[in-house]
């Protein structure tokens, strides 16, 4: 697994033996990665001064198979350091604009193939052990990642008895939620980019306690990765303005859904009671009140 500056690194440990073409590449991509990062090889050639050729050259003498491959490291290495300005920015230039939904639509269906064919199943089925395994299951994910983590928090609590969903404002407000983790406890925790810090401090606090952590994150580069026993990772959009989290939420749709055939009994029975409350305290519309309704609209109507 890559560290957080692999390309970086690369760059450094192989500047001696470019040629001259190639440290050009070199330094433009250190000192301007933000937009190198959005260049197509034929672009960042011209901007350099050197051929696409060239470029390509320079991706493989990076041990990169190729210049997209190369495009992505770049995109790790730059995703936390966009503002939200630059994000808008960028998507604007990205969208088209005369076919939106069919643009965003599209751009999502492909983070969920990406993700179908990169997740690895080995640990996704672990994940499913630990979280069965657990005294206690922790649930953590602030600002955009909080819808997330209430989706899974909600359906959780239809299977589990020991689920807390930590609610926080700030940091002192999620240790005070997190303190009596122990080892025999499960945190996950969901965070993308710009990833935030009262996430990475809650991970960083629960393996210290020798907590079980699932990470719920978009790469593998993810500095969630380094606190995690097990990483789930889901493509998310590096630089759109409105974080993508369709791909995260399937995979989260997954694990509840395997969860509740692995606790089939326990959830038929909770079912069977959360329906007759339901019914009790008309939770939910039934069809026959909904024909009712519907009936005495029209007479209302035709009088």
């Amino acid at each position: 697994m890559h560290r957080q500056n692999d390309l970086i690194k690369r760059i450094n440990e192989n500047y001696s033996k470019f040629s001259k073409g190639q440290k050009l590449l070199a330094n433009y991509i250190i000192e301007h990665y933000d937009k190198a990062v959005f260049l197509t090889a034929a672009k960042l050639g011209a901007i350099v001064g050197v051929s696409e050729s060239t470029v390509v050259r320079f991706a493989n003498e990076l041990d990169y198979d190729g210049y997209p491959k190369l495009q992505r490291a770049l995109e790790e290495l730059v995703k936390n350091k966009l503002t939200s300005i630059q994000r808008m920015e960028v998507t604007s230039d990205r969208i088209d604009k005369t076919h939106v939904l069919k643009s965003v639509l599209q751009s999502d269906a492909e983070k969920i193939k990406h993700t179908l064919e990169e997740i690895e199943v080995e640990v996704f089925d672990q994940a499913i052990e630990m979280i069965l395994k657990a005294k206690n299951i922790y649930i953590l994910g602030v600002r955009s990642s909080a819808s997330l983590a209430s989706f899974m928090g909600f359906y959780f609590n239809l299977v589990f008895d020991n689920v807390k969903l930590i609610h926080t404002n700030s940091v002192s407000e999620m240790f005070e939620q997190i303190y009596r983790l122990d080892k025999d406890d499960v945190v996950i925790g969901i965070s993308f980019p710009r990833y935030s810090k009262r996430t990475l401090k809650a991970m960083e606090f629960a393996r210290s306690r020798e907590a079980k952590v699932i990470v719920i994150t978009d790469s593998p580069l993810s500095p969630m990765i380094q606190f995690s026993n097990c990483s789930l990772i889901a493509r998310s959009d590096m630089a759109s303005f409105v974080d993508s989290l369709v791909a995260p939420l399937s995979v989260i749709n997954a694990l509840i859904v395997a969860i509740c055939i692995k606790k089939k009994d326990k959830v038929l029975d909770t079912l069977e009671n959360l329906e007759t409350i339901w019914a009790e305290y008309q939770v939910y519309d039934n069809d026959e009140e909904l024909k009712i309704n519907y009936n005495l609209n029209l007479e209302q109507k035709e009088k």
